[in-house]
């Protein structure tokens, strides 16, 4: 797991004392994870790490749904 990756989990886990550990594929949005009001915490600390802005209007949800996904989107970029 990348630094950023654990930052973000630890955010996640952070915010949720019942949850222990994360799976890579736990719906992060069904589980409350990730809910609502962290949401817009959430999109900063992705900022921070990724040293992007993030538009809201670019948002799309199941890049938020499990952690392959935000790795994926957010981690991952490819050379175009």
């Amino acid at each position: 797991m990348t630094d950023p990756m654990r930052a973000v989990q630890e955010f996640i886990l952070g915010r949720n004392p019942k949850l222990d550990q994360l799976s890579s594929d736990l719906d992060l949005i069904d589980s409350r994870a990730i809910n609502s009001l962290a949401f817009v915490e959430f999109i900063f600390l992705l900022e921070e790490l990724t040293g992007e802005a993030i538009d809201p209007e670019d948002l799309d949800l199941d890049d938020f749904r499990t952690l392959d996904a935000l790795e994926a989107r957010f981690f991952k970029k490819e050379a175009a």
